[in-house]
């Protein structure tokens, strides 16, 4: 898209969206609840549908099936983000009325990141053609990876960052309400609070190199790009707050999310390769929403009865940045 005015727009359209959320309707530090989660959630989609609407009527069908594709795909890796986020949180006991504050801060951080990473992208796409097998090979390469890492367990109370974070620079012991940062007799002290935040943060940058590149395995229109993300990360806080309860039992999701990443690599490489479109993009939509509604159900379906610990414990199997994997105890043969 060459006019400047569409970005414009959307930006001013997110700048009162974020306004809004943090001025109007969550002043306070209440927690959220999952009724008014689900809502949220509900809105932020059907704000993403409209949009995808206004997408096939003025730019045409093949853009609105890029559009729905990618928001569908972002939208699905950030769950990746959510089952984080609950480690993190739960590692650090973070109270529930002050974690919105954590990802609003987290995700204004990741809109600015991912517009430098879609812009960057985009402009070394132009100029070098080739890079696009690197992003193929890359998605691939991650979604063996995930495969082959699936049932290893993050070791947080390791964790290089904060073990780093708490070295170099004065940590206070406790939370200090919402509070980031407090003054002490003069000198400034980081809180437990911006430690999970500088963890959040990274967590999104990890994500980032995965979800973007996965992205411009559909479209490489930068507009298309940033659009269908920042739709899937405004409405990732409410969807935390409406999963949370029940992340647990998303236990396949990963497998889904694995294959998806593979497939949009193939077709990343294949059609560049042959310069033709080998794998519609009208393809990798149903094969996306396929894979993943499918991992969900049956996700859903396999932990049914399951106690909530035991589920929650397979869940946690998940990567947290910084962090290396547990070891498993060794077996020790007993002597009668």
């Amino acid at each position: 898209m060459d006019s400047i005015w569409p970005w414009v727009g959307f930006n001013l359209f997110v700048i009162v969206l974020l306004a809004l959320d943090l001025g109007l309707l969550h002043r306070d530090d209440k927690p959220i609840t999952v009724r008014h989660a689900l809502l949220l959630s509900v809105g932020y989609i059907a704000l993403a549908l409209i949009f995808a609407g206004g997408v096939f009527v003025f730019m045409g069908d093949a853009a609105g099936y890029q559009f729905v594709t990618g928001y569908l795909i972002e939208k699905s890796l950030s769950v990746d983000n959510i089952f984080v986020f609950v480690l993190i949180f739960t590692h650090f006991a973070v109270p529930p009325q002050y974690q919105y504050r954590v990802l609003f801060w987290g995700i204004l951080g990741a809109l600015v990141l991912r517009a430098t990473l879609i812009i960057t992208g985009a402009a070394v796409i132009e100029a070098f053609h080739w890079v696009i097998y690197l992003f193929g090979a890359f998605l691939i390469f991650t979604g063996i990876k995930m495969l082959v890492a699936v049932s290893e367990e993050p070791d947080v109370e390791n964790n290089r960052v904060v073990g780093f974070m708490r070295r170099h620079f004065r940590v206070t012991e406790a939370f200090e309400g919402s509070r980031f940062f407090v003054l002490r007799d003069g000198v400034r002290y980081m809180t437990p609070l911006f430690v999970v935040l500088v963890l959040v943060e990274l967590t999104d940058v990890v994500f980032a190199l995965d979800s973007i590149p996965a992205i411009f395995a559909i479209t490489t229109d930068p507009f298309l790009v940033y659009t269908s993300n920042v739709f899937a990360i405004l409405g990732l806080r409410a969807l935390y707050f409406a999963l949370a309860g029940i992340i647990h039992r998303f236990h396949y999701l990963k497998y889904g999310l694995s294959l998806v990443l593979v497939i949009v690599g193939l077709k990343m490489i294949l059609n560049a390769w042959f310069d033709a479109k080998i794998i519609p993009t009208e393809v990798a939509l149903l094969i996306t929403a396929l894979l993943i509604g499918g991992s969900i159900a049956f996700s859903m379906w396999k932990t049914r009865g399951l106690p909530p610990e035991l589920a929650a414990k397979e869940s946690g199997r998940w990567w947290v940045p910084g962090s290396p994997p547990k070891k498993r105890p060794e077996r020790s043969e007993t002597k009668e």
